[in-house]
This record gives C-alpha cells, structure tokens and sequence, in this order.
C-alpha cells in the first residue's frame, strides 16, 4: 500500500500512527538527501544520504521508486526490504510523493494507492505554516507543488480526508486489512 499526498496534510503523522498502534504493519524507510528535522533520527525517519550514496543506490537500482522532491532534494524507497517484507506475507505501508506513487504503481500494479488529502486549502497552509520546520521560500515551494498535488488525486485508488489522525490512521489500516482481491476502486 502507497500513502501520498500533499506536502504537510499528515502523511508521516498518520504513519507513526499507524508505527505505532500497529505494529504489525511494516513502515518502509525512505533514503532522501535532505537533512534531517529536528527530532529526526536517521534509519528510523530516513536514511539520511549524501548525493553521492544516493548516485549509488540508484546505479546499484536498489531503489524501487524515486523522486526529486519539491525540486530541492532527492528521495527513494529501498528495494530490498520491501520486497523482503512482501514475501514474509506482513503488511507494507510505503509514505511516498506522487512521483514515487506513480513508479511504485508502475513496478507493482498491486499495490494499492491511498491519496491522503487535507479537509481544505486553508487547513494545508496552516498545518505547513505551523509546523514551522520551512522558511518562506520553502514554504512557497511546497504550496506551489500542493496545488498539483491535489489536482492528481483523481489517479489514487482511495482518498482519505486527514480531518482527524486518528481516524485517518483507522481508514488506512481498514484499507491494509482488506483482502488482497478486494476490488480496488478506480477512478
């Protein structure tokens, strides 16, 4: 299963939900090139790579999907432990952008894709805003890619609205939990 959605609507907050009121569900770990947020741990978080390393990964393809991301920064989704966790018949979550949606769709059209959207415009910009983690340019960026974003929610299998995380987390998990040949719905 993919999550996506636009930037600040709760993609990692709805994961570390989910992280940890069900710890049955695998959480993949992304590889990015940014640095880290505060509190941010590296292999919990991320993993945290140069420019370099990331070249590397990617020559190596040992990434099952990756992006530049808000035109800043670079990241992907590890292979192997996917496809490892995969095979052990346990559930796997991947917090993905678009790009990375629409690669993993491509490398697995099984997966199913879960577009995370906000309740409103205004609750977006204010959850970015008051997360105070970007400086204005950046924040002005990111709104700039939210508005494609959203556009592209349409080509997801299912929107969840992150009006609370809670119960955004219980949707996600009830969509992890459905049986595999559960008619996925299309647009």
């Amino acid at each position: 299963m993919v999550l996506a959605g636009p930037t600040a609507v709760g993609k990692g907050t709805v994961a570390a939900c989910i992280r940890e009121k069900h710890p049955d569900v695998w959480i993949s770990v992304s590889a990015t090139t940014r640095a880290p947020r505060p509190g941010e741990v590296d292999g919990v978080h991320y993993h945290f790579v140069d420019d370099a390393a990331f070249d590397a990964m990617i020559a190596a393809d040992e990434l099952l999907e990756w992006a530049l991301v808000h035109g800043a920064h670079r990241s992907g989704t590890p292979r192997r432990p996917v496809e490892q966790t995969l095979a052990s018949g346990r559930p796997v979550l991947l917090e993905l952008d678009l790009q990375g949606a629409h690669q993993v769709r491509a490398a697995m059209p099984q997966a199913l894709l879960v577009f995370l959207a906000p309740p409103s415009w205004e609750e977006l910009v204010r959850r970015l805003v008051g997360r105070g983690t970007e400086d204005e340019p950046e924040r002005r960026r990111r709104l700039r890619s939210a508005e494609d974003e959203l556009a592209a929610a349409a080509e997801f299998d299912v929107t969840i609205v992150n009006r609370d995380v809670h119960q955004a987390c219980q949707e996600l998990v009830a969509w992890i939990r459905s049986p595999v040949d559960h008619p996925r719905p299309r647009p």
